[in-house]
């Protein structure tokens, strides 16, 4: 039946679940306390990393990052999508799955370009069979029968029209080959690929949606790739993950390369773990699809000039997803050689050492501002460390960013508290004074206070307590209105939300923002301890949060305006706002 899954479904869903039952029958759990805990099921270990919450009805691996809810855990141990994840909820609690009554048409329309996209796959790999240069291209670049099927590598015909003339007859019909990127429309319409040696690529289920084409022979551009359409974001999807994780051998870890025969001749060498960017750099969404499945990352780049940038780039866009229990590596292959010819050159076992070998992030990262720099006298060494200064602020804090600030500071023969200090510049001075401001500040929040933690202990209530917002007292979610700063709309979202549909718990909240990017922040958020304990304490030391945010605000406005009545420019206007904040504060 088509149709949205509503939200309150859900909502209820998670409250009738017992995740501590559902991931027990897939995980040997023990009880620790108020949680449970075990050996990781997404990464080996030793000793228990993983946790699970009845209270928050969450999970969570401090080991290799991995997190959710009911939900979340179905899709990732039982490999489902999240529909089915909750007919398989549904399916336990013994109810229905209902669905809105007006019709998902933009569902049905995916469906409809995924069935295309299909077809025309297997369109190209039947044209792969019946067209011999092609054919013999393919086996000249060393690919067997059995991975040109796995992969379902197919070939666009030398034509402006086959796939138009096969699969667009009718305006409905060549519609759909535009909104699939298959087309291309201009004074006429004609084949985006022709004459290419064609790579579907497939979404988590194995469904086509899109293409990526390597020219036969010589030509240009080299590689073709389908364009962004409401199947395809290549910002989000990586080429071959589908196959690594249909492959019988435990993945551990996966390798990131540039190219599409990259991935199908690393595959079929039996390195079954190899992905690949498509035609753009590794963004932070891909890097969060990774650890999804496992804790180590490795690059894999040329050694040339345009492969080291690429390198660069990947690690700037990485350090935001880096954290202890995550592994990154970076490996650099020897001048004029790729993936596809190196492992066909030495072989699995040399091409795997060579990935045991590889640079950690923390080591190639030194290296790298090394090289832009002489560390052997004094100027060299502090910009070193102020190149290092805004990479380091992207690394979430932790055990593996306070290790990476030591690694740093060892490089300029500094200590690594003296580095924080000098690092921190000005944060002590905000510190003291914020506590000159009179209004008290409790639990968690005092100790926020002074280094922008307020916002952040905000939400982390929120998160923990969801119901500390739903029952905010009308005067705090009036404030809420007066707060500009970063994180201010994700607040007020919250707690209007929340205010409007109260949630039982942290994994019906996280279900809620399942398909935003603020999503992945939450979760961070719920893995971190709070010290709270009950909705009441929750509810206070939220209200306090929100206070003492407008009274920083009040303090920032109120010195702005005093150094511009310094410098005699205040308007009246100003001069009024001036009186009532001096006001303000005497009261107070």
């Amino acid at each position: 039946m088509s149709g949205r899954i509503p939200q309150s479904f859900i909502d209820d869903l998670i409250g009738r679940t017992d995740i501590v039952e559902l991931v027990g029958a897939r995980v040997p759990l023990k009880k620790s306390g108020r949680e449970f805990k075990a050996c990781c099921p997404f990464h080996d270990e030793k000793s228990p990393s993983f946790w699970v919450s009845p209270d928050k009805q969450f999970y969570h691996c401090f080991g290799c990052g991995a997190h959710g809810t009911s939900l979340g855990f179905l899709m990732n141990y039982d490999r489902l999508s999240f529909p089915e994840a909750v007919e398989e909820l549904a399916a336990r609690a013994g109810i229905e799955v209902p669905r809105e009554a007006r019709a998902d048409e933009a569902r049905g329309r995916s469906d409809d370009l995924t069935e295309l996209m299909g077809r025309v796959a297997r369109h190209y790999a039947e044209t792969l069979r019946k067209t011999p240069r092609a054919h013999d291209y393919a086996m000249r670049r060393g690919l067997d029968a059995e991975i040109l099927a796995r992969f379902m590598v197919g070939y666009a015909a030398d034509s402006w029209n086959d796939v138009l003339q096969k699969f667009g007859n009718g305006t409905e019909k060549r519609d759909a080959l535009l909104a699939c990127g298959l087309v291309i429309e201009g004074e006429r319409t004609y084949d985006r690929f022709r004459d290419r040696l064609m790579f579907p690529i497939r979404d988590a289920r194995g469904r086509c949606i899109a293409f990526g084409g390597r020219i036969i022979d010589q030509g240009e551009p080299k590689y073709l790739n389908s364009p962004e359409t409401t199947l395809f974001h290549k910002g989000r999807e990586l080429y071959g993950l589908y196959e690594a994780r249909q492959s019988r051998a435990p993945l551990k870890r996966l390798m990131v390369v540039e190219g599409y025969m990259d991935v199908v001749r690393l595959h079929q060498a039996g390195i079954h773990y190899a992905v690949a960017t498509l035609g753009t750099a590794t963004t932070p969404e891909h890097l969060k699809r990774a650890f999804r499945l496992v804790g180590e990352v490795v690059f894999a780049f040329d050694g040339d000039r345009a492969g080291r940038a690429a390198a660069w780039r990947a690690l700037q866009n990485a350090l935001p997803e880096v954290r202890e229990g995550r592994q990154l590596r970076f490996l650099f292959l020897p001048d004029g050689e790729d993936p596809d010819t190196l492992v066909g050159k030495e072989g699995k076992e040399a091409f795997e050492a060579r990935l045991d070998a590889a640079l950690p992030l923390s080591e190639y990262l030194v290296r790298e501002l090394a090289s832009q720099t002489d560390l052997g006298n004094a100027d060299g060494r502090a910009r070193f460390a102020a190149a290092a200064r805004p990479l380091v602020a992207k690394v979430p804090e932790g055990v593996y960013r306070e290790l990476l600030v030591e690694r740093l500071a060892e490089s300029i023969k500094l200590p690594a508290t003296r580095l924080r200090e000098l690092w921190a510049g000005d944060a002590g001075a905000d510190s003291q004074r914020a506590s000159a401001n009179d209004r008290p500040v409790t639990g968690r929040a005092a100790r926020s206070a002074g280094r922008g933690g307020l916002m952040r202990q905000a939400v982390l209530t929120i998160v923990h307590h969801p119901k500390a917002a739903s029952e905010l007292a009308a005067e705090s979610r009036a404030l809420l209105e007066k707060i500009d700063e970063p994180g201010a709309e994700i607040l007020r979202e919250l707690v209007a939300d929340l205010t409007a549909r109260p949630c039982a718990n942290t994994g019906a909240l996280l279900e809620r923002w399942r398909d935003r990017p603020e999503q992945e922040r939450l979760a961070r958020l719920a893995a971190t301890e709070s010290l709270i304990r009950d909705d009441i304490a929750a509810r206070q030391e939220l209200q306090t949060c929100i206070a003492r945010m407008i009274d920083e605000a009040r303090r920032r406005r109120l010195n702005a305006l005093l150094e511009r009545e310094r410098d005699g420019g205040l308007g009246p206007t100003e001069r009024e706002e001036l009186q009532r904040l001096l006001v303000g504060r005497t009261a107070t």
